[in-house]
């Protein structure tokens, strides 16, 4: 799923017409449809709808949503901010149906007249915010900032069409200070940058969706080469054959673990497992092989050399111990507790060099390229890299706050540089490809925020680096996407506080059976869709 600006939006809805004889009041008439489904199916308990709409194309699909609720028999208002007069377009054609219908508009023409609609506003059960939509430039001013402020006052949930009235369809922030209050947002078409890297609602998993409203798939094009990493979970939606044997699925070696750090490789271990190697074995410091081997009965190890002071031994690489490691072998993931002590660092280097096998590099495996990161060469095998801000700044030799100013050209640069795969972690998660396209991960949450979690992405990547070893840019997305949709499924049913890493592998199995899209066609960019369960207002899935 590519993602557009709010110009090439514009242009794709100017093609559909020209090219694909799909007019742009059929589309609006789509659109409002879309709207009002998704209002019933996510807002159940909603009998009393208010829909605040302005002027524009947005204020048009907020008329046609009122139109379809009002015919299923709900209360249904429609406040329009301004003159009525003003629409232009579909836009009027639907304010115009609008007026047949049971749910007759009135409007509002000062900011006295919004402040108030308080009453209005608290004894509805659900307000559609349809006011401004991607055509719109801060700031806000007059009545759509009285409205804004007036939202802020009142608890009643807010569904916002395309955005939350007040956000720049093109801003790639985590928040906008100005913009309305949202609980979800459906949008159209392909999701907007704002989609992506803004934080829309007001809970950590409030529903982002998009719906598609009838544009030719292959008009929807962009010059920004930005995707969205859920889309390639599609590679999950096949099941395996009846004949299938282990041997179909790789096998994982994780080399890491020091002397008295069983912890972080046990993790990596049991996530590649759990999300479908065939085979793993955990190659480790000697001293801590027994801790590693009971993680679980299906985890092989291996046992390293350690040098004095409990750092791995350079000896592990020699010619004929990694002939020996590394016979069978799918993919590597090296890093996982290593530390960066004694002989270590030259130990990664010389393994990273002396083999051709798909490889995954993080945590002190990154660390060991300090300076050297000419090193790293994705040109002639599968190279993965997957550090958090820090280690990509010991990378670059820069700050992390330098990192975090210029994350996506950052990202995108070192991976087409490098040739290699850049996963870099974060707010919006980052999963940069050789060929220049950078795809965003939006699912995670703060409970993430934990030891170990690295360490359980590491694996989950190697794994499914092992199981489609030819379609390695989608594998990488899916993994990032299915890590954070682990630990989004965990907290449904804790507090974040509470999560730990572990927690996140137990969910894997939910994860890998999740689809993003939902009975109706649309796809949720953010948020968890719980089939058969409800929305609060703060955006959290009620179980039933």
């Amino acid at each position: 799923m590519q993602m557009v600006t709010a110009a090439e939006m514009a242009a794709i809805d100017t093609a559909t017409a020209e090219q694909a004889g799909v007019p742009f009041a059929e589309l609006m008439e789509h659109a409002g449809a879309a709207v009002a489904r998704f209002a019933q199916r996510q807002f159940r308990r909603a009998r009393r709808v208010v829909v605040l709409c302005g002027t524009g194309n947005n204020g048009g699909d907020g008329f046609v949503a009122a139109r379809h609720l009002a015919r299923t028999g709900l209360s249904v208002d429609v406040i329009v901010l301004g003159d009525p007069a003003k629409a232009q377009g579909a836009a009027a054609e639907a304010y115009k149906a609008l007026q047949t219908s049971r749910a007759l508009p009135f409007a509002v023409g000062s900011v006295e007249q919004v402040r108030g609609l308080r009453t209005k506003l608290e004894d509805a059960d659900l307000l559609i915010d349809a006011v401004l939509g991607t055509g719109f430039k801060p700031p806000l001013r007059e009545l759509p900032a009285a409205l804004r402020d007036l939202l802020r006052e009142v608890r009643t949930p807010v569904l916002s069409v395309d955005l939350p009235s007040g956000w720049d369809a093109d801003l790639r922030e985590q928040s906008s200070p100005d913009a309305f209050r949202s609980d979800a947002v459906i949008t159209f078409t392909a999701p907007k940058p704002a989609h992506l890297f803004g934080h829309l609602t007001t809970g950590h998993f409030g529903p982002v969706v998009v719906a598609p409203i009838g544009t030719p798939e292959s008009l929807v094009r962009s010059e920004e080469r930005l995707t969205w990493t859920g889309a390639s979970t599609k590679l999950l939606e096949t099941p395996r054959p009846m004949d299938s044997n282990k041997g179909m699925y790789g096998h994982v070696l994780v080399v890491g673990g020091a002397a008295g750090k069983p912890g972080a490789p046990s993790m990596s271990s049991l996530a590649a497992l759990r999300t479908g190697a065939g085979l793993v074995t955990a190659a480790v410091a000697r001293s801590i092989q027994q801790t590693v081997a009971l993680t679980t009965p299906e985890l092989m190890t291996a046992a390293l050399d350690e040098a004095e002071g409990g750092a791995l031994a350079l000896s592990n690489v020699s010619p004929e111990r990694l002939e020996t490691l590394l016979k069978k072998i799918s993919v590597l993931a090296v890093g996982p507790g290593l530390g960066t002590e004694g002989e270590t660092p030259a130990m990664v280097q010389r393994l990273v060099a002396e083999t051709t096998l798909p490889l995954v590099l993080d945590a002190d495996g990154l660390n060991a390229f300090k300076g050297k990161a000419e090193l790293l060469d994705g040109s002639k095998r599968t190279l993965v890299l997957t550090p958090h801000p820090g280690e990509m700044a010991t990378l670059l030799g820069v700050s992390t706050k330098q990192v975090q100013a210029d994350r996506l050209n950052l990202a995108r640069k070192f991976a087409t540089e490098h040739q290699l795969h850049l996963v870099l972690k974060g707010w919006r998660t980052l999963v940069a490809h050789p060929d220049g396209r950078v795809a965003v991960n939006t699912t995670g949450n703060p409970g993430m925020a934990k030891g170990g979690s690295g360490d359980i992405l590491t694996g989950i990547v190697a794994a499914m680096l092992a199981q489609f070893p030819h379609e390695v840019a989608g594998a990488v997305e899916a993994a990032v996407y299915l890590h954070g949709l682990a630990a989004d499924l965990a907290v449904q049913r804790r507090d974040e506080r509470t999560l730990l890493a572990t927690d996140t592998i137990a969910h894997l199995s939910d994860a890998l059976r999740y689809r993003v899209q939902d009975e109706d066609g649309a796809t949720w960019i953010c948020g968890v869709r719980r089939r058969g369960g409800r929305w609060s207002a703060e955006g959290r899935a009620e179980l039933d």
